[in-house]
C-alpha cells in the first residue's frame, strides 16, 4: 500500500501531545493512514526521547539522541517544532489546527488557554475540529488540576492493590497500562467524533481521564465489588472467578494453564494424572472449586512439578486445555506465531548504525485497508520545513526569518 491510501487517509492530526498515552494514540491513527503532525519544542522536543537507555545506536557504537521509548510511539509522524510559548509560534499553530481534523493534546487543564489553544478559543473559529484533551483526572472534579502519572493512577485505581502474590506487597503492572488504554480509547472516540462530524458537519471536545480508563478497565473485578461487596484481595497470577487457570511451576520452568467450566476440568484431572479429582465433592463444579481453591491449587501444583513444561504443553494441547509457556520477551519474539503476525517490524532510521530499528508492529488485521509502515519516528524538527510549506504555504524566506527569532 502506497502512501495516502490507509482508511484514514485525508484525515489530519495535529498532535500537541508527549510521552506516551497521546502518542499511542497518534501512533494508531497515523498507522492507519492519517497525516499526523508533531508539534514539539524547538531544542527539546518530547522529553521521552531522552528516557534511555537504550538508545539507537549510530554506526560507531554510541548513543544517539533517540531512545527505544520514544521509538515506541512515534512513527508514522512528522516532527515539526515550534515555540507556542511566543505568539507567532501560537499563531502558527492556530493556522495548522485551522487545516486539521483532530487537535490532540495532554497539557494540564486550562494549560493550553494561556497560549490562546484551548478548546473554548478555537471552537467558534473552527466549529469542525475534534478536540481531544487526555488529563489524569479529567477536566472536571476535585482533582482536575493534578498532573496525571500512570504509576498514580494504578494506585488510586485500584489495580495495584489486586497486582502481585497473596502473602506479598502491592506490585505494579510494568508497562503503562492506563497509558496505553487511554490511547486506544482516545483513538475509539476520535474515530467516533469524526463519524458524528460526517452526519452533521460538527466537531466537539472530547475528555479523557486516566483515573476514568482504569475505572473503567476493571471490568469483572469491579462487577465483583459492585455485586457482591467483597473487596478483591491480591491472587497472582490466579484468576477470581474460576480456579485453576494460573501460572504452575513444572520440573524445568513455568506454564500457564488452566480449566475455565465443569466439563473441561474433568478433562483436566485426566491430563495431570489425577483423574479422581473430577468426581471429588470439593471440586464438581466451579462454586465449589473456588471454595476449596487452596486444597485445589495444591494438588495440581504437586501433579505438575512431576514433569517438564514441554510435556505438558503437549498433553493439554492434544486434550483442547489452554496452555502455554511463561516466555521472556526474547522467547516472544522469537514466538513463530509471533513472527507469522509480523508483530516485529523493521523501518528505516537515519541515525541507526545499520540504517534500520525493529519495533513492535501493529496488531490490527484489516482485509482491504491495513495498517501501513510509511514514517520512522522523527528525529526532532525533521519535517519542520516541510509541514510549513506543504500545509501553510510558508516560502523559504518566511521559514528563514522564523527561524532566526527562534519560533521554529
Amino acid at each position: 500500500m502506497r502512501e495516502g491510501e490507509g482508511a484514514l487517509n485525508g484525515i489530519r492530526v495535529l498532535d500537541l501531545s508527549r510521552v506516551l498515552a497521546g502518542p499511542s494514540c497518534t501512533q494508531l491513527l497515523g498507522d492507519l493512514g492519517a497525516d499526523v503532525l508533531k508539534v514539539e519544542r524547538p531544542g527539546m522536543g518530547d522529553e521521552t526521547r531522552t528516557w534511555g537507555p537504550p538508545f539507537v545506536k549510530n554506526a560507531s557504537g554510541a548513543d544517539t539522541t533517540e531512545s527505544a521509548y520514544y521509538l515506541c510511539c512515534n512513527r508514522n509522524k512528522r516532527s515539526v517544532t515550534i515555540d507556542m510559548g511566543r505568539p507567532e509560534g501560537a499563531a502558527l499553530i492556530k493556522r495548522l489546527a485551522a487545516k486539521s481534523d483532530v487537535l490532540i493534546e495532554n497539557f494540564k487543564v486550562g494549560g493550553l488557554a494561556r497560549f490562546g489553544l484551548g478548546y473554548d478559543d478555537l471552537r467558534t473559529d473552527l466549529p469542525r475540529l475534534i478536540y481531544c484533551s487526555i488529563t489524569g483526572f479529567g477536566q472536571t472534579g476535585p482533582y482536575a488540576q493534578r498532573p496525571g502519572y500512570d504509576l498514580v493512577v494504578q494506585g488510586m485505581g485500584g489495580l495495584i492493590s489486586m497486582t502481585g502474590e497473596a502473602d506479598g506487597p502491592p506490585v505494579k503492572v510494568p508497562i503503562a497500562v492506563n497509558d496505553v488504554m487511554t490511547g486506544l480509547n482516545a483513538t475509539i472516540a476520535i474515530l467516533a467524533a469524526l463519524r458524528h462530524r460526517d452526519r452533521t458537519g460538527k466537531g466537539q471536545h472530547i475528555d479523557l481521564a486516566l483515573l476514568d480508563v482504569q475505572v473503567g478497565w476493571l471490568f469483572n473485578q469491579g462487577a465483583n465489588y459492585l455485586v457482591g461487596g467483597v473487596v478483591p484481595k491480591r491472587l497472582g497470577t490466579a484468576h477470581p472467578n474460576t480456579v485453576p487457570y494460573q501460572a504452575f511451576e513444572t520440573a524445568d520452568g513455568w506454564i500457564v494453564c488452566g480449566a475455565n467450566n465443569d466439563e473441561q476440568f474433568k478433562r483436566f484431572a485426566t491430563v495431570i494424572g489425577r483423574v479422581e479429582l473430577g468426581g471429588d465433592d470439593r471440586f464438581l463444579t466451579n462454586a465449589a472449586r473456588l471454595q476449596h481453591r487452596t486444597a485445589l491449587v495444591a494438588l495440581v501444583g504437586d501433579a505438575l512439578r512431576a514433569q517438564p513444561s514441554r510435556h505438558w504443553i503437549d498433553t493439554f494441547e492434544q486434550a483442547s486445555l489452554p496452555c502455554c509457556p511463561v516466555n521472556t520477551l526474547d522467547q516472544v519474539f522469537a514466538d513463530p506465531q509471533v513472527q507469522e503476525r509480523a508483530m516485529r517490524i523493521s523501518m528505516p532510521h537515519p541515525l541507526a548504525a545499520d540504517g534500520s530499528v525493529d519495533l513492535v508492529g501493529n496488531p490490527i488485521k484489516l482485509s482491504e485497508t491495513p495498517p501501513t509502515y510509511r514514517r520512522p519516528p522523527p528525529t526532532l524538527g525533521q519535517q519542520t520545513d516541510e509541514v510549513l510549506e506543504e500545509v501553510l504555504g510558508l516560502g523559504a524566506s518566511d521559514r528563514a526569518a522564523l527561524r532566526e527569532a527562534r519560533i521554529i
